[in-house]
């Protein structure tokens, strides 16, 4: 049997392009070799301070060489590395910390006093790591050791034990609502749902790990920069799926337009990676700002998942780059990629009212029963196969997202979807945040789309409200363009051309800013806190 290890796909790439850039971040530069010999070092230090198999160690910091060294190193002694949200306050700290059972943290000084106010919550930890960042943060009480202290003196080989394809991954996710979750993955089954097992235009599952240097000496592109933090999952299968085919990746700590495309010219970055509207408005209105400011000739495609990319905004990417093509996938952190669509000038608008792929075959949709919907009718998408084993300490969740039907295990996350005549499969958003109006479904993200293609929209969040007669009726937070100041009747007569009458928005809230996760995920709870103060 295969063995699909991530630290073992790694490896082989080393051995492959050892010389070949790998990372760049913040001014670092790592071959592959550079990053194997001291994610070994780090591995080395890290067991022997008496981390273990399977001990769960948090990395807490920005995008930076480290983090990805810090990465290898627990998968390269079988331990399970943690994703840490650099913008959580205390609260939220607390809860993860907590929920996670961390033995070790590797994280940057900056956040020092962050935790060490979370202590308390952190029983089992026992080792500590700090990232110089030059902030100069008080580590009094922390007993940490400094990153390149502690791989001083240890060893830069791969004498490490045998791996196994049931190793542990687990993704910390907070979604659009509530306390982060971890979603616990097997090594092999993340690698065949997130990390390049399985080619999401074609279907064709790898069947063996060599099969994935055969992939990397394919004519492609090579230079990507995915600019979501590396606590979301775009980003971090960006850099680890993307090394395991000799992919060079480039990193931001914090996203700025104008630095994203001097870096695409300063380093003829091919591929763009982002995270919907929140990161592709920014950049396309830099590009306004400078109108052939930059040489972009290199970049060939933009990528976006996880958030929704509206056909406006798509719009103004090929005003600026008409030969771009742009890749959407559909996918979640439990569900892995569900498929992708390409998208091409004059291809912008969605054909059925949302994000529309082909599907991989693991890919369905079901109703209540777990059958597979007929062609237009509207049910929860799911996938099949390599799916995770549970949501970490949640049996409650677990239970409910990761269903068995007819002896089939499924995850459903909670997204609404359509088959379409095509074959195709229409995202329609998550039920969670479906508004019922007199019997009326609305999905957030259709409305969304609407509101954002008008002139004096910069951005927007669409929520239910209670309403005496309907149960619940659409109100839209929106974040002006800058100088304008668009009114309710004006936003309703734009969505009217674009969605049906029941879905127009009865009440609007104008704020400086929509509040969004590092991933571009809008906070539904702050927004519907906005739209019912007034009430």
């Amino acid at each position: 049997m295969p063995i699909f290890n991530l630290a073992n796909l790694f490896e082989q790439a080393v051995d492959e392009w050892p010389d070949r850039e790998y990372i760049v971040a913040e001014g670092q530069r790592r071959t592959f070799a550079e990053m194997d010999a001291r994610a070994n070092r780090l591995a080395h230090h890290l067991a022997a301070s008496g981390i273990e198999p399977g001990d769960h160690v948090g990395i807490y910091a920005y995008n930076c060489v480290e983090w990805v060294e810090a990465l290898w190193a627990c998968f390269k002694i079988r331990a399970v590395w943690i994703n840490i949200n650099y913008r959580y306050v205390e609260d939220e700290l607390r809860y993860l910390f907590d929920n996670a059972d961390l033995v070790g943290l590797v994280y940057a000084r900056e956040f020092a006093p962050r935790v060490r106010n979370v202590l308390d919550v952190m029983p089992m930890l026992r080792h500590t790591v700090v990232i110089e960042d030059g902030s100069g943060a008080d580590l009094d009480g922390l007993d940490s050791v400094p990153y390149e202290e502690a791989m001083a003196g240890q060893s830069a080989e791969r004498d490490f034990a045998p791996r196994s394809s049931d190793d542990r991954y687990i993704l910390y996710t907070g979604g659009t609502t509530g306390m982060p979750k971890g979603v616990v993955w097997r090594h092999e089954d993340v690698f065949f749902a997130l990390g390049g097992g399985v080619d999401l235009q074609t279907g064709q599952k790898v069947t063996a790990p060599e099969q994935m240097i055969e992939v990397g000496h394919r004519p492609g592109l090579t230079r990507f920069l995915p600019i979501a933090p590396l606590m979301h999952g775009a980003t971090q299968w960006s850099v680890m799926g993307g090394s395991f085919v000799g992919r060079t990746t480039y990193l931001v700590a914090r996203f700025d337009a104008h630095e994203v495309w001097r870096m695409v010219e300063a380093e003829k970055i091919q591929s763009l990676f982002i995270t919907g509207d929140a990161m592709g408005r920014p950049l396309s209105e830099a590009l306004d700002e400078s109108p052939g400011k930059y040489d972009l000739s290199s970049l060939v495609a933009l990528v976006s998942t996880a958030a929704v990319f509206s056909p406006s905004v798509k719009d103004d990417f090929f005003r600026h780059l008409p030969n771009l093509i742009i890749t959407e996938s559909i996918g979640s952190s439990e569900g892995g990629g569900n498929g992708l669509t390409i998208i091409v000038k004059g291809q912008s608008e969605f054909k059925f009212g949302g994000p529309n792929v082909k599907a991989i075959d693991d890919s369905l949709v079901l109703d209540e029963q777990g059958k597979p919907t007929e062609v237009g009718v509207v049910g929860k998408l799911a996938r099949r196969g390599n799916v995770p084993v549970e949501y970490y300490k949640d049996p409650k969740k677990t239970a409910e997202t990761f269903v068995t039907f007819d002896g089939v295990r499924y995850v459903i996350p909670g997204d609404f979807a359509r088959r379409e005549a095509d074959g195709t499969i229409t995202l329609l958003g998550r039920g969670s945040q479906c508004i019922n109006s007199g019997g009326e479904k609305i999905y957030p993200e259709e409305v969304e789309t609407a509101l954002k293609s008008h002139p004096d929209v910069w951005d927007a969040v669409v929520i239910g409200v209670p309403d005496e007669r309907w149960g619940a009726r659409v109100a839209a937070v929106v974040a002006p363009r800058e100088g304008a100041e668009p009114d309710l009747e004006s936003i309703q007569e734009h969505c009217r051309k674009h969605v049906a009458g029941y879905k127009i928005p009865r009440q609007l809230h104008l704020v400086a800013e929509v509040e969004r996760s590092p991933s571009g995920k809008p906070d539904y709870r702050w927004a519907q806190a906005v739209a019912t103060a007034d009430a």
